[in-house]
């Protein structure tokens, strides 16, 4: 378990955690597929390709081809949606969906990077309107996720400002050790995904949360920790119980709208979990 505490004459540091199948078990922005259908954002056709993506991105079955196809037909279908409206859906659904999903072993992770004085940074493809939300859940202290073109009508124009992703993730950690004053040689980085390597490569302790093939492999030959996560359990009903301490309001570093996160996500979804659960020594 973490036990070290911050010296704070030194320079700050943080723990960056990818988002999907590394803190909660599930795609964030998928999951919300069906209250966004009850919204009326998208019809019956549009939720069953989604329930498809959701298992092709928890069983790791397409290809990077199959991947981009869905990234643009879901960066289309969200075009014109009501960005407050998509907000009031996920505001409402929130508890409901994604506590339920929280990895135990995440939560009991971001506790203790809390205790030793660390930020929490949720670095996720997925968007804003999403992943600030479950930021707040968690008790993190910033976040960084795609960013999407909002026209002066305040819906989605189904173009993309920002996308992180890849390398991009990479670059948005070095901004905030930047902004922030982190010293990323203490800093630590969990992700479940290959396309993660660049932003689990900028700091000084990455580890491999329930890696895909391709990330397992890569961690295995530059000897990094990794982890397996396998208990969702509700914070509430964590024991001991969760507490979220008091953190300034959430930075987003990038925000975004919820169909092009989805995209993102579901680009690196060739994945395979295996093992059991793991903890830091």
């Amino acid at each position: 378990m973490l036990r070290l505490v911050e010296n704070h004459s030194l320079p700050r540091t943080a723990a960056f955690f990818d988002l999907d199948k590394t803190v909660i078990a599930k795609s964030s922005t998928l999951t919300f597929s069906k209250s966004f259908y009850q919204g009326g954002l998208i019809n019956r056709r549009a939720v069953l390709r989604t329930a498809y993506t959701q298992f092709v991105f928890l069983a790791g079955g397409a290809d990077h081809g199959q991947m981009e196809r869905m990234r643009e037909y879901l960066s289309a279908l969200c075009k014109g949606w009501n960005v407050q409206q998509v907000k009031e859906i996920v505001a409402e659904t929130l508890h409901g969906l994604i506590d339920p999903i929280i990895y135990d072993e995440a939560a009991s992770l971001i506790e203790e990077h809390h205790i030793a004085g660390r930020d929490v940074v949720i670095v996720s493809t997925s968007g804003a309107e999403v992943v600030e939300p479950i930021g707040e859940l968690l008790g993190a202290d910033r976040v960084v996720a795609t960013r999407m073109v909002v026209g002066d009508d305040g819906c989605f124009t189904g173009e993309v400002e920002y996308y992180a992703y890849g390398p991009t993730k990479a670059e948005a950690v070095r901004q905030l050790a930047e902004s922030e004053g982190y010293d990323l040689a203490r800093c630590y980085a969990y992700s479940d995904s290959i396309t993660d390597v660049p932003m689990l490569s900028s700091v000084g302790h990455p580890y491999a949360v329930n890696p895909d093939r391709a990330l397992r492999r890569e961690a295995t030959a530059r000897g990094w920790p990794i982890l397996f996560f396998d208990r969702p359990v509700r914070l509430k009903q964590r024991l001991p119980a969760f507490r979220v301490p008091p953190r300034p309001a959430l930075v987003a570093v990038a925000a975004v709208g919820a169909a092009a996160a989805t995209a993102g996500l579901v680009w690196y979804a060739s994945r395979r979990r295996g093992g059991a659960a793991g903890t830091i020594a």
